[in-house]
C-alpha cells in the first residue's frame, strides 16, 4: 500500500474491496462506514493506544451481553444512535403517535393478559390504572389491535434485573384492544431509574461526567392490520430527568399526566381494578399510521 497522490490510500483500497458485494445496499452501508471511520481516525489523530482501548471497550461490551441484558443496545442508546435511527426512519402521518427507542429490556416475550388485568405482580408501588385507546390516524378505533407493554417497577427495576424479588413477567403484558379499540390495565406508577452502570456503558458515562438516569415511563408497541406498528413510551409528567434523559428519547408529545384520583368520580372503575384507596389514572391515545 502507498499513500502518495498518484496511488490509492488505504481508505480507497478498503472501499474498493467491497466492489464485488452482490447486495448493493450492503455495499453502500459498508463503504460509507469505512469512509466515515477512516475520516474519524484522520481528523482526531487516533493513537495506537486509543485504538487498543477502543477495541477493548467493544470487546467488553459484547462480553457483558446476556439473555437478559443487551449492553450494545445501551451503548447505542447513550450515544444517541438509537434515537437517530428512529428519527431517520420516521414517516409519521399528522397526529400519529411518535416513536422512541425500544430500549434494552424488551428481552422476554410479554405474557398474554386478559382485559383489565394487572401487570403489577409484585406490588409495593403507587397503584395506577392505564386507559389506552388505539386508533387510526383518521380517528377510527382499531379493535383487535395488539398492545405490548413493559415497564420498571416502583423502585425502577425490570423483572429481568431482579428475578429474586420480581416474578417473571412482572410489569409486562400483551393486550388485545376491545371493540372500542381500548386497552386498560392496572399497574404501578413507574419511577425514574438509572440504566445499568456496572458494565462498559456505565464506565463510559462515569468517564464523561454524564448521569445514567431515565425519566419515569412505560413502554408500548402497538400494532394493527393495515397500519404501521409504533414503538413508543409515555413519560410521567412532572417527573425528574425529562429534560436530560440518558438515552435522548423524551418527546413533548409523549409526556402524559398521571392524574391523582383521591375520591374516584367513577367508583365502578376503582372497584373493577380492586382499588379501594387513592390511585393514579393515565388516559391517552396510541395513534397508528395507515399503510
Amino acid at each position: 500500500m502507498t499513500t502518495d497522490a498518484t496511488h490509492p490510500t488505504v481508505t480507497d483500497e478498503a472501499v474498493n474491496s467491497f466492489d464485488g458485494a452482490p447486495d448493493p445496499r450492503l455495499r453502500e452501508l459498508l463503504t460509507g462506514l469505512v469512509r466515515h471511520l477512516h475520516a474519524y481516525v484522520r481528523e482526531t489523530g487516533l493513537t495506537q493506544r486509543e485504538w487498543e482501548r477502543a477495541i477493548g471497550f467493544l470487546t467488553a461490551t459484547g462480553q457483558a451481553c446476556t439473555d437478559t441484558r443487551q449492553e450494545f443496545v445501551m451503548l447505542s442508546d447513550v450515544l444517541g444512535l438509537s434515537m437517530l435511527v428512529e428519527e431517520v426512519n420516521a414517516r409519521r402521518a399528522e397526529g400519529a403517535t411518535e416513536a422512541t427507542v425500544l430500549g434494552p429490556f424488551h428481552l422476554t416475550e410479554s405474557p398474554v393478559r386478559e382485559p383489565d388485568a394487572t401487570i403489577d405482580l409484585a406490588g409495593g408501588g403507587e397503584p395506577c390504572v392505564v386507559d389506552v385507546r388505539v386508533r387510526s390516524d383518521d380517528g377510527t378505533p382499531l379493535p383487535g389491535a395488539t398492545v405490548d407493554v413493559w415497564q420498571a417497577d416502583g423502585h425502577g427495576f425490570y423483572d429481568v434485573q431482579r428475578p429474586d424479588t420480581q416474578p417473571p413477567g412482572n410489569g409486562r403484558g400483551l393486550f388485545t384492544a376491545d371493540a372500542e379499540g381500548r386497552v386498560r390495565f392496572r399497574s404501578c406508577v413507574p419511577s425514574a431509574y438509572p440504566i445499568p452502570t456496572d458494565g462498559p456503558v456505565g464506565t463510559l458515562l462515569a468517564a464523561t461526567g454524564r448521569h445514567p438516569y431515565r425519566p419515569a415511563h412505560i413502554h408500548f408497541i402497538a400494532s394493527a392490520a393495515g397500519h404501521t406498528p409504533v414503538t413508543t413510551h409515555i413519560f410521567v409528567a412532572g417527573g425528574d430527568y425529562l429534560d436530560s434523559d440518558a438515552v435522548f428519547a423524551v418527546k413533548p408529545s409523549l409526556v402524559r399526566e398521571f392524574e391523582d384520583i383521591e375520591d374516584p368520580e367513577d367508583p365502578a372503575l376503582a372497584r373493577q381494578f380492586g382499588l379501594s384507596g387513592p390511585f393514579r389514572l393515565a388516559r391517552f391515545d396510541l395513534v397508528l399510521e395507515r399503510t
